[in-house]
């Protein structure tokens, strides 16, 4: 009983250690809980990682929804697909309504975007043949589009 209140210090210091690791971590990008769980649990001595994680989304500093957003928007303008988008979302193992509101974003331009990031990798030309036009669908699948957003032979 007598290391009780030394045992309430430690605990309160190594919370503070442990947000203080938080925050350094949010100050540089976005995580989503699942990934600041899982760069915070080997630092989590005292099993307080659910009770800073509850504080960090109730104050706002930790949001999937603001994560999903920004991984989005960082994908989108890197020119990967939907599929790859949509896998990655799901990697950080977000609700699904939060996966879906993101994807609905970019539903309409998907199309738009395959064509953009063929024409900056293989030129304005369409493809000159079935085989050259293989090569470019390959390249777009590769890169999370799908048949879709692809097109078929006949329209290159």
């Amino acid at each position: 009983m007598e290391d009780s209140p030394i045992r309430a210090i430690a605990d309160a210091r190594a919370f503070h250690a442990l947000r203080e690791r938080a925050y350094r971590l949010l100050a540089r990008r976005e995580y989503s809980c699942f990934e600041l769980r899982r760069k915070l649990t080997p630092h989590d001595g005292h099993g307080q990682l659910d009770l800073l994680l509850d504080s960090l989304v109730s104050e706002d500093s930790l949001s999937d929804r603001r994560f999903a957003d920004q991984l989005g928007r960082s994908r989108y303008r890197a020119g990967k697909g939907p599929r790859l988008l949509e896998q990655e979302l799901r990697r950080h193992r977000l609700e699904e309504d939060i996966v879906q509101e993101v994807m609905s974003q970019y539903r309409e331009s998907w199309r738009d975007l395959a064509a953009e990031v063929r024409q900056k990798r293989f030129g304005t030309a369409p493809p000159e043949d079935y085989r050259a036009w293989a090569k470019q669908a390959r390249f777009l699948q590769q890169r999370g589009f799908t048949a879709d957003e692809i097109g078929s032979y006949d329209e290159a």
